[in-house]
């Protein structure tokens, strides 16, 4: 499917008649920022539809209006995607300077960007600049990670992760924070986040030496090129039917959109980074999509948020969010 952005399936038509409970915004504390589209990889359950073919990259203007966000409402997380958002080339100077105002900053990171060329000293930039990394690793045996992200990727992972360990990324006491994700393959739930976390840390460290933190389980979304897989199978209903029988209603108040916002690489915001790939930004009561330099001065808290059926990834079974599991 790599650079037939244009042939996928539309999945906004299946999701937009909803019962989906009514929330609204709590305080805001993460920003979440796409850099950009672009991409080393082109992964099945991809719901960004990133790829190596991408041009859309956040310029420096829109960069600087983000600083000027995080100081002007004071928040606490900077939450970087992509694509692989280390191929923006101002990537390392918004990390700077957020890091400069004392901002947790997350670098969602593939780990194959880390072993490619030009990027060979990025594992350090974000060591000395205490960067916490959220690295995707769908499975701890090869063949499974390859079929689902390309052929190679899963011993190019592993190199990456001993990179970041020989740093201190992992290790008890260093204060370097790495965070594995594990998507499932396919039509299904991920299994529970606290025994997945157990098997992950026994076999990597067995048959690799590696350490990491934490383990984030979370659940594919039926949007974007995993959307448009479930179509071309035939599995679009079931799957959303899996989703809704497994809803539950402890996992609303835990949702990310309640603290978060989602930041385009032109700088407009959604309320979720699902509600960006689906296009469903934040309106004004014109109806116009809001960018972040105007909201400098606005309160977001209790501000209703947009929602279709594909929330129900959000609150299904032990819940799934930017931060992996809402409940065990």
């Amino acid at each position: 499917m790599q650079g037939d952005e244009n042939l996928m399936h539309a999945t906004l038509p299946l999701l937009k008649a909803t019962d989906f409970p009514a929330i609204s915004r709590s305080r805001l504390e993460t920003l979440q920022v796409n850099l950009g589209y672009l991409c080393n990889q082109t992964c099945l359950h991809c719901h960004v539809n990133a790829g190596p073919r991408r041009k859309e990259i956040m310029d420096e203007q829109t960069v600087r209006t983000v600083l000027d966000f995080l100081a002007a409402h004071h928040i606490t997380t900077l939450d970087l995607t992509g694509g692989a958002p280390e191929m923006n080339p101002h990537f390392r100077a918004l990390v700077a300077q957020a890091r400069a105002m004392n901002v947790r900053v997350i670098d969602r990171c593939n780990l194959t960007i880390l072993e490619e060329d030009g990027y060979a000293d990025m594992a350090n930039f974000l060591a000395v600049n205490a960067v916490e990394v959220v690295a995707s690793l769908p499975c701890y045996l090869g063949e499974n990670v390859d079929a689902q992200r390309g052929k190679g990727v899963f011993d190019t992972s592993i190199q990456a992760l001993k990179r970041l360990n020989a740093l201190g990324y992992g290790v008890e006491g260093s204060g370097l924070i790495l965070t594995l994700v594990y998507n499932p393959q396919g039509a299904n739930l991920p299994p529970s986040q606290h025994e997945l976390e157990i098997a992950y840390k026994r076999e990597l460290h067995l048959r690799y030496g590696i350490v990491f933190n934490q383990l984030f389980t979370i659940t594919n979304m039926p949007i974007q090129r995993f959307g448009s897989t479930l179509i071309s199978k035939g599995q679009f209903a079931s799957y959303m039917q899996l989703l809704k029988q497994a809803y539950s209603e402890e996992n609303l108040s835990g949702v990310m959109c309640r603290s978060l916002i989602s930041v385009d690489w032109q700088g407009y915001v959604y309320d979720c980074d699902f509600n960006q790939m689906l296009q469903l930004p934040i309106h004004d009561e014109d109806g116009k999509r809001r960018h972040l330099s105007a909201l400098m001065d606005e309160d977001l808290a209790g501000q209703p948020i947009t929602v279709m059926d594909h929330c129900y990834g959000c609150t299904a079974g032990q819940g799934s969010s930017c931060g992996g599991a809402l409940e065990e």
